[in-house]
């Protein structure tokens, strides 16, 4: 936005002021172009990968489940052909476990002379954003420096830009969020065990403080809430964290509602989430890393300290993070499913697939915990870190929900807990 100054009119003249109101709109239009995604879909080049099951077509497919796996080797790049010259403004890498600690973001016209326009030599892995400053048809990452034995492993490589001289880099969020303390502990699960107390492996509880084995969407509408907003009567709980046998439950927990991982075309029509809703995301049942790849275990400010889908041993002065994604497109019939997922479905190619045309606010759960060091006393009550699982049961009040989708969400707004920019 352009800051506006306040004039003395005196005699200025009508005509004047028509002038210098017409100014004022043209000279604020580049600071409300849109950011754009130029990478998803486009051909790719890898210069290697560990098997056909990880593609380098995998990293700019839009989903966050599939991956590009290099070979185990530094000196590995990633390379998307945008089609034409563009203003490369900002790239996100969304690194799997094997990630690089050293790496440069690259620029080309031809795909053979190569720009440096970014290097980082102490990458942590997890998802970074970097704000860049180049042009060209070719972008690519070169690794050169792994954190692991393995090779580097991206599931997304997002470039962000515009065609060139379009202005510096804008950054747009769609974005509300809740901040839900921790309430309670049960073993129990409304959603996948419902009306058997204690049938379920150990809960922490957030938001609503009522929930048990048999609550219903009319509990948790009638109940207290620990979260802010208090708007949101919403029920979240995951596997508590046991250490040497202890429970010790998240000093941060934030409910991220978000337009991500899908075009803007696609953001613009999305949908409230549906009251009631009942989701369930993560592998309560996986029996290593490499099971569940959408929740992600990393350090709070613990700078290479790494990420990965099991515990990761964070320095002293630290905290455990865990980040889990939800679905994001709905079938637009079903408030659960007999799985518990099958209604709901991961974005695909940046748009929601035809099974599941519905796109909703992709929740994003944040967790921080008071621990660090040695994680050989850590486990989940449902089995190792990669089990970390989350439940969602949705009772935001149906106006309040309406109303953030549509004042943050659709038009690309970073919003607060009020529901406000």
């Amino acid at each position: 936005m352009i800051a506006r100054k306040r004039f003395r009119i005196g005699t200025l003249t009508v005509a004047l002021l028509a002038l210098l109101g017409a100014y004022l709109v043209v000279a604020s239009r580049p600071a409300q172009a849109a950011e754009t995604l130029l990478s998803q879909g486009k051909p790719v080049l890898a210069s290697s990968v560990e098997s056909a099951a990880f593609p380098a077509a995998a990293a700019v497919d839009g989903n966050n489940g599939t991956r590009w796996a290099s070979g185990f080797a530094d000196n590995q790049w990633l390379q998307v052909d945008l089609g034409s010259a563009q203003a490369v403004n900002r790239v996100v890498l969304r690194w799997e476990a094997a990630y690089a600690r050293g790496f440069q973001i690259q620029t080309s016209g031809n795909g053979s002379s190569w720009t440096t326009i970014q290097t980082t030599t102490n990458g942590t892995g997890g998802e970074q954003s970097l704000v860049v400053n180049g042009n060209g048809r070719y972008v690519r990452v070169l690794v050169t420096q792994r954190a692991t034995q393995w090779g580097a492993s991206l599931f997304e490589f997002q470039v962000y830009g515009g065609t060139p001289g379009g202005g510096g880099p804008i950054v747009r969020v769609a974005e509300f969020l809740a901040d839900c303390p921790f309430t309670h502990r049960l073993p129990d699960d409304p959603i996948v065990f419902p009306n058997l107390p204690g049938a379920s492996h150990l809960h922490s509880f957030f938001g609503a403080t009522v929930t048990n084995a048999h609550t219903t969407v009319d509990d948790l509408v009638n109940s207290p809430t620990s979260c802010n907003p208090a708007e949101d009567k919403s029920s979240y709980w995951v596997p508590t964290l046991l250490v040497n046998n202890q429970p010790v439950e998240p000093t941060g927990t934030t409910f991220y509602y978000l337009g991500e991982g899908v075009r803007d075309d696609v953001i613009a029509r999305t949908q409230p989430l549906p009251f009631g809703l009942r989701i369930v995301a993560g592998n309560a049942k996986a029996t290593g890393p490499g099971d569940n790849t959408i929740s992600r275990w990393s350090c709070l400010h613990a700078g290479d300290a790494g990420s990965g889908h099991d515990f990761v041993t964070c320095p002293a002065g630290t905290m455990l993070e865990s980040y889990l994604d939800f679905p994001q497109c709905w079938n637009g019939r079903d408030l659960d499913s007999p799985d518990h997922k099958s209604h709901m479905s991961y974005p695909v190619n940046g748009g929601c697939p035809a099974t599941h045309p519905v796109p909703v606010p992709k929740l994003r759960q944040v967790l921080r915990y008071p621990v660090n060091g040695s994680t050989a006393g850590f486990r989940l009550s449902s089995g190792g870190g990669f089990t970390m699982h989350g439940d969602f049961f949705n009772a935001w009040p149906v106006a309040e929900m309406e109303r953030r989708v549509n004042d943050c969400i659709r038009p690309i707004i970073k919003c607060g807990a009020n529901g406000h920019p």
